[in-house]
């Protein structure tokens, strides 16, 4: 599952603009997609223990 979510998460970071079309000039929404995935990691491993 791990694996998966890793490679969701690259295909969105770099692809994502050209496959859904939003324009991020500043780069916010590949800052929150970066944070939402380090949360999740974050939250995963404190769940795990």
């Amino acid at each position: 599952m791990a694996g998966l979510a890793m490679i969701l998460f690259i295909a969105l970071f770099a692809y994502g603009g050209s496959y859904f079309g939003w324009s991020d000039p500043q780069g916010w929404v590949q800052l929150s997609l970066v944070s939402a995935f380090i949360f999740g990691i974050i939250c995963g491993f404190r769940v795990k223990d």
